[in-house]
């Protein structure tokens, strides 16, 4: 909010106190937004919606004027983009307390339509190209796992298949063994723990059972051996560890079902794998936010 408002100063001061006076109210929950969501179901709540819409709208209707003051449109896609993140996230911290299935869907659809966005603005000169780094929850194919299947959840793996079908890649990467920075609980620190080996009919307990310490699988039909490939395509678990690692409840909390061929393109396998070192001498202590990783992590 802060962002799109310092644009707008730049651009339209009487359009930036506008926005101001329209994102007071939302502020109130800049700091706690998960209360936001509470509050929505208080009875008599009529929330942000409109005046956070309200600010987007005034902003496209202007594209061309502001787009102009920038020699190639930087600033007002910053500006536009920070604007819909606002408008999103209040949908999202609203459905988060309705249904978990509703608010996972609506932080994919933003980040696929994000990326699609910034396709679009780095290819006006030519074709563009992204990388998207995110968990294997968020990148393998949603249809292909127990997400789609059975809580008729969907992520940008899948939205990015639908639209683009074989120019998207989807590499996926897991291990069986080694050790994880995450933290026990929500709230809790950050600790540095052993991960348990994969369980029984899981495909780390099948990666592990090859012995072969790392490797590639490239699993797209025509360019993976086909014995293999059909191997694979039995329906075994598969483990996905976020932000919160919970080693008593492993199989509840980071366990889905999946078939891997139809999850990813790639494959990355590490027998061993090591925690990610942080770059602070001393972590600084920030509230983990809440429904961040559902379903997987908790």
């Amino acid at each position: 909010m802060r962002a799109v408002v310092e644009y707008l100063q730049g651009v339209d001061p009487e359009m930036a106190k506008v926005a101001g006076e329209r994102y007071a109210r939302m502020m109130m929950w800049a700091e706690e937004p998960h209360e936001y969501g509470l509050e929505a179901l208080a009875s008599g709540f009529k929330g942000c919606e409109k005046d956070v819409v309200r600010v987007l709208r005034d902003l496209l209707a202007k594209r061309l004027e502001y787009a102009a003051w920038g020699a190639d449109g930087e600033e007002f896609h910053s500006g536009e983009q920070n604007a819909r993140l606002v408008k999103d996230a209040e949908q999202y911290y609203k459905a988060m307390y309705y249904g978990r299935d509703e608010s996972w869907n609506l932080r994919d659809r933003h980040m696929f339509e994000t990326l699609v966005r910034v396709l679009k603005h780095r290819g006006k000169k030519g074709p563009a190209k992204a990388v998207v780094w995110a968990h294997n929850s968020h990148i393998g194919d949603a249809r292909a796992t127990s997400m789609g299947w059975s809580r008729e959840e969907l992520n940008i793996g899948q939205l990015c298949k639908e639209t683009f079908g074989k120019q998207a890649l989807s590499i996926g990467c897991s291990g069986n063994t080694g050790t994880v920075a995450a933290a026990r609980r929500w709230d809790g620190d950050m600790s540095v723990m052993q991960v348990r080996p994969g369980l029984a009919n899981s495909y780390e307990e099948l990666m592990h059972a090859s012995g072969v310490k790392s490797f590639v699988l490239d699993l797209r039909e025509g360019h993976c051996d086909e014995k293999l490939r059909k191997a694979l395509m039995r329906k075994r678990l598969e483990r996905f560890i976020g932000v919160i690692y919970a080693p008593h409840t492993e199989r509840q909390s980071h366990y889905s079902s999946a078939v891997l061929p139809e999850q990813f393109d790639g494959f990355i396998w590490f027998d061993e794998t090591r925690h990610v070192g942080a770059l602070e001498v001393h972590q600084p202590h920030v509230a983990l936010e809440y429904d961040e990783t559902w379903p997987f992590g908790l």
